[in-house]
């Protein structure tokens, strides 16, 4: 395999990594709240203001950077696109975005934008978030149980092939626009059926890093087994895991909620974390 002279090669517990040469993940971990600005029932994105986001993410940051002795990098996780009962899309308002986008900019912050597909091909909702990519805060998420024409009644797919064309996508974009550094690209997991062929998808371009996201629901010891099934994906040795408030939805809550640093404990390591 022909490396660019652009990456540095480490070894981690899920394998080789390979991150570009000014890579956030060199120093720092990631962390994330979820959810769409709009929906209180999406995430805590929708419970509180940008302010107030803000301090408490700032406070939970100051909890992992004690439980993981890295420096922790805020972001807000967006709802880009988010799908409807008959699998259409349903688009963030740019203006809003935009507000959100340049919030976290000011705050050194980083901001991912995650479309659900819905009908629409992995290619197709990319294409869509390109252009956001012109801000050097933001980076892209894809998220595959929404990828159907049954939501809500079936759990959705994404191909390795498929996602091999985004990560090509992606790294042509910023080079012909010329826009420096890397960009994560995050795909979610919690079932076996949503990356199909997981062993094929690229982890060695040398612009996008990939990142395999954990994202089941349960008790500590249901997320450690969702988990250790994600870690045995050793060609995608980025890894990261979701965690749930409880926001009062039926469901939709890790209970009890695991601490900084038994996340930090996990193996592999995590290194984009969000609630």
């Amino acid at each position: 395999m022909n490396i660019s002279d652009e990456l540095i090669k480490t070894e981690s517990e899920a394998g080789t990594l390979f991150l570009y040469k000014d890579s956030i993940l060199l120093h720092s971990d990631i962390l994330a709240f979820y959810g769409h600005p709009l929906s209180r029932n999406m995430g805590i994105l929708g419970r509180y203001s940008k302010e107030e986001l803000y301090d408490k993410l700032s406070i939970l940051a100051d909890e992992y950077r004690e439980a993981g002795g890295r420096n922790i990098v805020k972001a807000f996780y967006i709802i880009f696109g988010t799908v409807w009962p008959e699998a259409q899309i349903g688009i963030i308002q740019e203006a809003l975005l935009r507000e959100w986008v340049e919030f976290a900019q000011e705050r050194d912050m980083l901001i991912f934008l995650d479309h659900q597909m819905g009908k629409y091909t992995p290619e197709e909702g990319i294409i869509k978030m390109l252009p956001w990519l012109r801000y050097p805060n933001v980076h892209l998420a894809l998220d595959p149980e929404w990828r159907t024409l049954k939501p809500m009644r079936e759990i959705g797919h994404v191909t390795a092939e498929e996602l091999n064309r985004v990560q090509q996508i992606m790294e042509d974009y910023l080079i012909e626009n010329q826009l420096p550094g890397e960009c994560f690209l995050v795909v979610h997991q919690f079932n076996h059926i949503m990356l199909k062929n997981r062993k094929d998808i690229r982890s060695n371009f040398t612009r996008v890093r990939f990142v395999h996201c954990i994202s089941g629901i349960g008790t500590p010891a249901m997320k450690k087994d969702t988990y250790s099934l994600g870690g045995k994906a050793v060609n995608l040795p980025i890894k990261g895991f979701k965690l749930w408030f409880d926001l009062g939805i039926s469901g939709h809550a890790d209970k009890p909620l695991m601490t900084p640093l038994e996340v930090m404990e996990l193996n592999p390591r995590p290194f984009i974390i969000m609630y």
